[in-house]
């Protein structure tokens, strides 16, 4: 089974908005993004199966891959409860030093921490392993694919921030057998 893992394009959004789950618009940029996203890819059998976050943003270029895309709530981005639609600059900032900091297991105030995505994710995951696809898409957020590439890598959470996760990036997997290989990150 070939994985692809694909971030969104860029966003309609100033940098330092905190959107987690905020279904925000893709930027003006997004055909120009979305060509040169389907060049770094193959051509797709007919049964390639397209999985997408139900966020427009990701749904959007899901829908440019297949007419068949299924939406699936557990790849959603972290959920920051009171913190959506706020820029991080205005979040107290011992508040938010404490979250950077133990991110794995604090969460915003109303919201989900680390181990919350990452659980979340990890029963896509199991669902997804179990079906017989040849080629999957999973087009997604940064924090969804960091937590599946650190189940796949079997990673400490806290160590997932340190895989760089470009808007439009893709991420392959291939699983042969019982064994998954990370064939490359941000392509």
């Amino acid at each position: 089974m070939e994985i692809y893992l694909i971030r969104h394009t860029q966003t309609a959004t100033d940098p330092g908005l905190c959107y987690g789950q905020s279904d925000i618009a893709l930027a003006d940029s997004f055909p120009d993004e979305m060509a040169s996203l389907h060049d770094k890819l193959p051509e797709f059998d007919g049964d390639c199966k397209v999985f997408s976050s139900p966020l427009t943003r990701c749904l959007q270029l899901a829908e440019t891959f297949s007419n068949t895309v299924t939406a699936d709530e557990r790849l959603q981005e972290l959920n920051f409860g009171d913190w959506e639609g706020q820029r991080f600059d205005d979040i107290d900032a011992d508040v938010l030093q404490h979250w950077t900091s133990n991110f794995v297991t604090a969460a915003p105030p109303q919201g989900e921490n680390f181990e919350d995505l990452y659980q979340r994710s990890g029963s896509f995951w199991q669902d997804l392993l179990a079906t017989e696809a040849k080629q999957v898409l999973v087009v997604t957020h940064a924090g969804v694919i960091r937590a599946l590439l650190a189940r796949a890598l079997n990673l400490p959470l806290a160590n997932s921030f340190q895989l760089r996760i470009d808007s439009g990036s893709v991420h392959k997997l291939r699983r042969t057998d019982d064994y998954l290989y990370v064939e490359y990150i941000n392509l």
